[in-house]
């Protein structure tokens, strides 16, 4: 704190130092100025801002998607559920989805028990944030785990 100077004084007492004076906020009377390294204050704003960045990109693949059909036989149910599984144990949130094809647009009502087969096969370790729900040729819904809640 140097307090208030002409600022021939204060460039200069920044050249004597070998840093920058660098105006903080001009619209304030007299306007507030501080001595530092500007070019390092700029690579560490840079530096914050790709951690930041980076971090916004890893919440966003929380959400992952495990795809069904009506006719899907017992050995495929099971891996599926336990790939959800998995991503639950791992804290991600899980979009169960059910695609119809063709004909089978016409059993909706198997769609939809096979939809809460799954959401019963994993209440133990997820809490259902959407129920099922049909959305067009499909059926949607979406799992969060316990251990984020």
């Amino acid at each position: 704190m140097a307090g208030v100077m002409p600022t021939r004084d204060a460039f200069k007492m920044a050249q004597e130092q070998g840093l920058d004076l660098v105006e903080i906020s001009p619209n304030a009377d007299p306007p507030v100025c501080r001595i530092m390294d500007f070019g390092k204050f700029r690579y560490d704003e840079g530096i914050k801002r790709k951690a930041s960045r980076k971090q916004a990109r890893t919440h966003n693949r929380s959400l992952k998607e495990i795809k069904f059909h009506v006719n899907v036989a017992d050995h495929d149910y099971e891996t599926k559920v336990n790939h959800a599984r998995k991503f639950l144990e791992k804290g991600h949130k899980v979009k169960l989805s059910l695609q119809f094809r063709g004909r089978e647009n016409a059993h909706r009502d198997l769609g939809m028990e096979l939809m809460k087969r799954v959401v019963l096969s994993l209440e133990d370790i997820s809490v259902v944030d959407s129920p099922p729900r049909i959305v067009g040729r499909s059926i949607i819904a979406m799992v969060g785990s316990k251990s984020r809640k």
